[in-house]
């Protein structure tokens, strides 16, 4: 199984960035998917996550920024993220684990390779 984030890259402060976190092989589906950033010198964070069903929780960091979101249909999570800052930068990951996802046969927790997202002030 294999995580594929896109849609990392250079920004202005204030601007915008859409990332995409694209699962496949070993017929995979998505189910709980999680989005995680480092930051420079700093330990890896919970940014969001979204349930099957689609709801989605927020790091207070982020909540009203940015905006998690699903197509089941291509397997593929989103992070739409609007004002961003300086703060922002870092590498972000896309996470499955299976401790949420009650139709696991077996445990999983796969991580995309990770995109890095830049924020110029």
């Amino acid at each position: 199984v294999q995580l594929v984030e896109s849609g990392g890259g250079l920004v202005q402060a204030g601007g915008s960035l859409r990332l995409s976190c694209t699962a496949s092989g070993d017929g995979f589906r998505i189910a709980h998917m999680s989005w995680y950033r480092q930051r420079p010198g700093k330990k890896r964070e919970l940014i969001a996550a979204i349930t099957k069903g689609g709801s989605a929780n927020y790091a207070d960091s982020v909540k009203d920024r940015f905006t998690a979101s699903r197509d089941d249909a291509k397997n593929t999570v989103y992070l739409q993220m609007n004002s961003l800052q300086p703060e922002d930068t870092g590498v972000y990951y896309c996470n499955a684990d299976s401790i949420l996802d009650s139709s696991a046969v077996h445990p999983y927790d796969y991580w995309g390779q990770g995109t890095q997202v830049t924020v110029s002030s």
